[in-house]
């Protein structure tokens, strides 16, 4: 391809008033509106005793205005700007400027982050009654919890500190903030986000977990979740506290344990006998190495975790060995084993298989971090804590919003959604005072945009 004219230093000019850049925004955000977005912000936002004066004035369309921005790609504070383009003030109402909303976030504290955790759970159960985000969840759904390390520069970030992380299968630290996640999905659903929170970098990855793990179950029923419930996790997460939740809200549990020298004896007791070939139907990353597995042997045996605290609990200990691909040459086979205890009904092998998909929610993590989590935006803690709680309602707005538009768009990237559903520029008229959205002829994915449209505006066309 090559351009086909010969343009002058004067040819491209910044003037049109009616072009938008972003008409996709328009049923992303109506859909906002139908799901009781701003309105959840309004009721349950509440900023007093500001810093600055009416730095915390009308936070819920500041929050909207950031979360439009999110879904557009935005990964920075500056890059809301967008949203005042052309003829995006024309298209919206309340178009904030970014300088407005990077005060409006330094109000926020770790108290009102709550409150706009409490704006995500509620808008998400609003989303799976709009949407069927969770097909499949009459049967069984999963709520996974995990955390990721995100590395932050200088010494002007509150909160950052020096934690541990894994790259290439091999653990470093490394000076940043940790946000904390719960998800929730089906067999048949990509999963959306139940909580998040933000914690400093050295914070110990699974302190809170068994308060996340108990908000991240209520949230999956009040979302429609009716079948059985399945809580995964890394050795971070196999401790008494999530396991505690996972009985107190009646839900099954399906967690890795720290080798210990109770658990080496367990695994030492597993007869010869009892070790079933497994291959995976999809390759597995292998925890200690970092390279892909497809085979491995399963086993299992009763085991009591927590045996010298009054709440110990008797389940399943199901256990994976791999062949130690460094120590091919020895007489025998050196053997590297993976444990996870859990409660799950399921044979030994499918039991295993469903523990290992709990790596769904790394995909979450890489479309965070591939959008609103490339950056901490602001030196305050508070500031990146209702940053990190946007970018999960921003997630889940858009999983709804292409799930409308495609059902195989509802488990796409978010930059798949922004190029194919919310990045088409558009002219904007209005004949006879009727508005109009003049789109490219052409669009590859017209289509699927339309259902979202149409699915969004249908509620304007019989008013």
């Amino acid at each position: 391809m090559q351009v086909s004219h010969r343009f002058a230093a004067e040819s491209a000019v910044f003037d049109d008033e009616n072009l938008v850049s972003l008409a996709g925004l328009v049923p992303v955000m109506r859909l906002a509106e139908q799901t009781g977005l701003v309105e959840a912000l309004s009721e349950k936002v509440v900023i007093t005793g500001s810093r600055i004066k009416s730095g915390s004035a009308n936070p819920a369309p500041k929050l909207a205005t950031l979360i439009a921005g999110m879904c557009s790609g935005a990964d920075s504070i500056d890059d809301v700007g967008v949203l005042r383009s052309g003829g995006m003030k024309t298209l919206f109402d309340r178009v904030y400027a970014p300088s407005t909303i990077g005060t409006l976030l330094r109000e926020f504290t770790f108290g009102h982050a709550r409150q706009l955790e409490a704006v995500l759970r509620a808008h998400l159960a609003q989303l799976c009654r709009r949407v069927e985000l969770l097909p499949g969840a009459g049967v069984r759904a999963f709520v996974d919890i995990d955390s990721l390390l995100r590395p932050v520069y200088g010494y002007a970030k509150q909160g950052a500190s020096y934690g541990h992380t894994k790259i290439a299968g091999k653990r470093i630290l490394r000076k940043g903030l940790s946000p904390l996640a719960a998800t929730i999905s089906t067999d048949l659903a990509a999963p959306v986000i139940a909580g998040m929170r933000l914690r400093a970098g050295k914070t110990g990855s699974g302190k809170g977990a068994g308060r996340m793990v108990a908000q991240a179950v209520a949230t999956a029923r009040a979302a429609g979740v009716t079948g059985e419930v399945l809580v995964r996790g890394d050795s971070a997460y196999g401790i008494r506290a999530v396991v505690g939740a996972c009985r107190r809200a009646d839900v099954r549990f399906s967690l890795v344990l720290t080798k210990n020298s109770a658990v080496q004896r367990a695994i030492a007791a597993i007869g010869d006998d009892a070790w079933t070939p497994v291959r995976y139907p999809g390759a597995v990353r292998d925890p200690d190495t970092g390279e892909w597995i497809s085979d491995a042997e399963v086993a299992e045996i009763p085991y009591t975790a927590f045996a010298s605290k009054p709440d110990r609990i008797t389940a399943r200990l199901i256990v994976r060995r791999v062949r130690d691909a460094a120590r091919q040459d020895e007489l025998f086979p050196v053997w590297r084993y993976h444990p996870f205890f859990t409660d799950s009904a399921e044979p030994t092998v499918d039991a295993d298989i469903t523990h290992r998909r709990h790596a769904v929610i790394e995909t979450v993590f890489a479309d965070l971090i591939d959008g609103p989590l490339a950056h901490m935006p602001s030196g305050r803690f508070g500031a990146n804590s209702a940053w990190v709680l946007c970018a999960a309602i921003a997630h889940n707005l858009l999983r709804a919003a292409g799930t409308l538009a495609d059902p195989r768009l509802g488990k796409a990237r978010g930059a798949t959604l922004c190029r194919k559903i919310i990045a088409v520029p558009a002219r904007f008229t209005r004949p006879q005072r009727k508005p109009v959205l003049h789109l490219p002829a052409h669009w590859p994915w017209v289509a699927a945009w339309q259902r979202l449209w149409h699915a969004t505006t249908a509620t304007l066309s019989t008013c």
